[in-house]
This record gives C-alpha cells, structure tokens and sequence, in this order.
C-alpha cells in the first residue's frame, strides 16, 4: 500500500484529493487539524503520532519532526543499506507528500503582533517539503493545492506519478520555500536594523507571463514584492483594452513614480521611460491639458497616470490621440463609455494610486551583480537656498518647486523647463548636461520664455545659464556643490535671473 503524508494549512481541495486517493488505495497520514478535517469527511486517516510513537508536543510546534517520518520520505529505494535500515528501524516509506506552510506573509500584511507572527514561521513544514522534493526520485511532493487535479489524473490514467511531473513539483517546492525564507529573513532584517545584509534573498510572485521583453526576440514575464504593493502598477487592475507589454509596465510604473511626487490634481504622461509632459490644475483636465501641450508629439503612444478620476472633458481629450494605458484611481461613467470606444487603450484602476510610503530598494541588475540602494524619498523643499541678488517671486517659487519633483524622475542628465504648473519642456538622459539644455529649450519653442529651468545635478560651468538666459529663462533650482558654483551665481547675477539651491542632487540612471 502507497503512503501519502497529508499536513495543510490551506485546506482548499484537500478533502476531494485525499478521498481519491483513498478510494485508489493509498493510506493517508495526517496531522493536527488536517487530520479532523478528512476525519470529517469520512475519509480514513492514520494519525502521525500513531507513526512515530510519539505525541504531537509544544502545542503542535513538534509533529512530524521524527526519524519515523522523515526516513520514510529521505530513504532511496534503490539503496540495499537504506532498505535495510528501514527494516531494522521500523520505518515504513513514505511515497507521497502534500504540505503547505503557516501564512507568515498573511500574518504580516494583517498587522499582527511580533508573537503570532513567531507562531506562523512554519518548521515541520519546509523540513517534509524539502527532504521530499530531495527525494523526488521516488516521492511526489505537492506545495500547491493547484496541482492536485493534476496528480490524480496521472494515477488514474497511468497507474503512478512520472519522472518528470515529480522533478517539476520538486522544483515548486524549492521556490516556494526559498521565498518563505527570504521573506522571514526580511522580517528579522528590519527589526534588526540591518539595511544592507550580507546576502539578500528577494521574494517576488509571479504575476504573469509576458507576450516578450523590450523588443520581440526577449522572453519576458512580470514578478511583484511579496510585501508592499499598495499603490504600485502590480495592484493596478486591468479592465480594458489588451494585455499589457513589458514596456508598458515599465513606463507605467515611471508615471506612477511622479505621480507619488504630487497631492493637486496631476497627469503625468510618460514615453520610454522619461516624463514628456506633466501638468498639476484645479482639476485633471486641467492638467491634462498642460501636460499634453507640453509635448504633443511625443506623448502619442504613451503612458497617462492621473492621481484624480477621469472626467469626461478629460477623456474626451485622450480619446482625441493615440494612447497605450490610461492609469487612474477611477473612471466617471460618461468616461470609460468614450475611452471604451477605442479598442485598443488599456484602461487601469489603481485607487491606492497616491500611497508613497514605501520600504523598499531601488534595485539595478549587472553583469554579475545588483546594485541596491534606498529609494530616492528626498525632498528639502524647505532648505531651498537663494544664492542669487534676486530671490524667485512666489509664481516662480512655486513653478522651482514643481519642475523639481518632475526632474527627479528623469534619467540623467535631466533639464526640466516649467511654467503654470506644467512641464514646457523635458530635456532628459544626455551625456553632457548642455545638450539636454539645448534639446529642451529646441522642443519647448516660444514657451521657453518666462519659464524656470530645474537641473537634477550642478552645473559645472556656467554655459547652461547663459543659454537659459538667451531662451529667456528666468529663475533655476539645482542642487549646486560645483568648486565652479560661483561662476553660474555670477552669469545668473549678469542676466537678473534667480537661482536656489536644494543641496541635493537626483541623479536618475
């Protein structure tokens, strides 16, 4: 007779797949309160200390920790002395085990004391998963309850479980305790103060497979943090429209980052992952409208981020170009009737959009390596330092201040002109910070006049304010710390321009 170990947390399906395999003829073993509940559905149960001899002990932290249990899962079969030893020991083989793990993340997302939360790291679990999918050679190990349909048909059509579907469970099983680990390892990581670990073990959930990458010939697929979605584009939910691209994500999640940079009515439009058009009003058509006059042609096929719903003006005006996503907290009924006119726009609900308290990383992947560092949280809005003769009149303050919170979220080297609360031109991801300069006042036009420029690093010479002077350019934020500072202070003097500096730098790579 054929021995499966039954021991879940989540009892979804359980009842069904141990009746079948009770009515195939296997003998089940079970603990706790896995036992009673197949007890219940009048299905026959061994109970595990009747295996080991042993009682269940420390209110159940100590079941199936027994050299009776985990003999019978570890044995090879196709060993003599192992066989042997089992015999003389009085172990008999366990061919099958089906386990899944105390709801550690769960407990943590509910907001649970420090003491359950030490409860629900399972130890009995991970142990009978791991030395079963070791041994998956000649036991079948199931973590997930989604894969039992798929065991019993092989038993019913074939008698037993092959090589290969065992080999694939095994695999699950690794990833599903590696990410338990990780996730507990994060947990003492914080309460210890530990910012940057000697090793660090990321826990990340598939979301969904990817048509392909950036470009067609790369395979792609979406992961989202076990811990800390609220607000993020994993969260957002997709009720229109195809599925979304690599690229879409990607430059949603850029949206939403700016997004988290604003409390007024704002739409960020976003296209290969830098900002080309962002626009704060009295309301999001408002700003809708600044934001797409700032760049008209790129923003067709972007990505729209509003922090606001979407009205009907409002989407009357995106219905008249082509857009990608449209990504907004909520929809006015008169809006989604216009924008589910167009087939093609994927529309996205997200209503935690503005949530921005995040304890995370920023992450970069190498050859051989990940950069990790805090994400960027800095502000100092209320550090700003006039180093000019004249100080920025309150419109202009105001204009700084919006320009750098847009600037920030945009690679290096970044220019960001703005006036009336809205972008007049995006100058981003140059080598020198001169030709971002020169990009954006040739894209911003007759706008240029009379608006202010923010820059995410100092200027090194003073060539960027003379040519923000000749554009008509008339106040500027930077972080400043350049041994050549004095020189941009004594061209913006020259020029009557006013200049504050934040102290801190945005570099974006």
């Amino acid at each position: 007779m054929k021995r499966a170990l039954i021991s879940v947390y989540d009892k979804k399906g359980v009842t069904e797949f141990a009746k079948k395999l009770s009515g195939m003829g296997w003998e089940i073993v079970s603990t706790g309160g896995t036992a009673r509940v197949l007890l219940d559905a009048g299905i026959k149960v061994t109970d595990v200390s009747d295996v080991t001899g042993f009682p269940e002990c420390f209110g159940g932290r100590v079941k199936t920790l027994h050299p009776k249990i985990h003999g019978g899962i570890l044995a090879l079969r196709d060993n003599k002395d192992h066989l042997d030893t089992m015999k003389e020991l009085g172990i008999e083989p366990i061919d099958m085990v089906v386990a899944n793990l105390y709801p550690f993340k769960e407990t943590i997302l509910a907001g649970k004391a420090h003491e359950d939360i030490m409860e629900n790291i399972d130890i009995g679990g991970p142990s009978m998963l791991r030395a079963a999918a070791k041994n998956y050679k000649f036991v079948t190990v199931i973590v997930d309850p989604g894969d039992y349909n798929t065991v019993i048909n092989e038993l019913e059509t074939s008698g037993g479980v092959p090589y290969k579907t065992r080999e694939y469970l095994a695999a699950k099983v690794f990833q599903h305790t590696s990410s338990y680990d990780a996730l507990i390892a994060d947990y003492f990581n914080e309460r210890a103060s530990i910012k940057f670990p000697d090793t660090i073990n990321l826990a990340f959930e598939k979301k969904q497979d990817l048509r392909y990458g950036e470009n067609p010939h790369q395979q792609a697929a979406f992961y989202t943090e076990a811990l800390g979605n609220k607000g993020t584009i994993s969260q957002a939910v997709k009720f229109h429209g195809k599925e979304l691209s690599y690229n879409n994500i990607s430059d949603a999640n850029g949206a939403l980052e700016i997004l988290k940079e604003f409390t007024s009515p704002t739409v960020a439009a976003v296209k290969h992952a830098n900002p080309c058009g962002v626009g704060s009003g009295e309301n999001i058509a408002e700003a809708f409208k600044k934001a797409y006059e700032s760049d008209k042609q790129s923003i067709f096929g972007g990505i729209i981020a509003a922090n606001d719903e979407i009205d009907i003006d409002t989407a009357r005006m995106i219905s008249e170009i082509f857009i990608e996503v449209v990504i907004a907290p909520s929809y006015s009924e008169g809006a989604l009737k216009i924008l589910k006119a167009k087939k093609n726009i994927r529309l996205l609900r997200l209503p935690d959009i503005s949530y921005n308290k995040y304890k995370t990383y920023d992450m970069k992947k190498v050859l051989g390596g990940l950069l990790v560092q805090d994400r960027d949280h800095g502000k100092l809005y209320e550090e700003l330092k006039t180093v000019t003769h004249r100080k920025p009149t309150e419109e202009e303050l105001n204009d700084l201040l919006f320009a750098w919170r847009v600037v920030k979220n945009t690679k290096s080297n970044a220019i960001v002109l703005a006036k009336d609360q809205g972008t007049v031109a995006v100058g981003p991801g140059q080598a020198s910070r001169i030709w971002s300069l020169e990009n954006a006042i040739k894209q911003g036009k007759e706008n240029v006049r009379g608006s202010v420029m923010a820059s995410d690093a100092f200027f090194p010479f003073s060539d960027c304010i003379e040519a923000a002077a000749n554009a008509g350019i008339t106040a500027v934020i930077q972080p400043g710390g350049s041994i050549r500072d004095n020189d941009s202070i004594e061209a913006a003097d020259k020029y009557n321009m006013a200049m504050v500096f934040t102290g801190m730098r945005h570099f974006r790579h």
